[in-house]
């Protein structure tokens, strides 16, 4: 997407081989948690947090994750992986049955909480993501963390508003 700020991630590999882009899971993310604005999302996602920065920091250093989009506060939009490729967004997951889903999904990760509304920017620029990502693929569906990988996850949570959502991508 044009609109995207590009920092690469290493975090990511090649789809399997002959597998659509069937799925959209929206995620929320704040780090340190319930703080907004500062390095530490772009830092995780690119392995450079510094686990002294912040005492919640010495819990995730050390993983591998990245998602394909993140968009923050303000609506600004930042693109980790290629969506040809796989971001390592979902962990341990399934939908509809169909396990893995970062084999077979976008992630984008909002910048947020479970329990502080998001911003009007923010669904303004996932709606645009969303119709966009629609058109360059099949993506039927549209899901939360928490629906791919329930009772380990809860992000978005119920601050977002799927229903709002849903219209702006009509």
């Amino acid at each position: 997407m044009r609109a995207a700020a590009q920092v690469p991630s290493p975090n990511c590999d090649d789809r399997p081989e002959g597998t659509a882009v069937i799925l959209l899971v929206v995620h929320g993310i704040s780090l340190p948690p319930g703080e907004f604005g500062g390095p530490g999302i772009v830092e995780l996602f690119t392995n450079r947090l510094d686990p002294a920065a912040d005492p919640y920091y010495r819990t995730v250093a050390n993983i591998k994750v990245s998602a394909h989009f993140l968009i923050r506060r303000d609506g600004a939009l930042t693109q980790f992986v290629p969506c040809a490729k796989r971001a390592w967004h979902a962990g341990t997951s399934s939908w509809r049955g169909r396990a893995d889903c970062n084999d077979f999904s976008v992630g984008v990760e909002l910048e947020g909480t479970d329990d502080v509304p998001y911003e009007a920017a923010q669904y303004t620029m996932l709606a645009r993501l969303a119709r966009a990502l629609r058109r360059r693929y099949p993506i039927a569906e549209v899901a939360g963390h928490s629906d791919v990988a329930p009772g380990r996850k809860t992000d978005p949570g119920p601050a977002f508003d799927w229903p709002r959502f849903r219209r702006l991508i009509r």
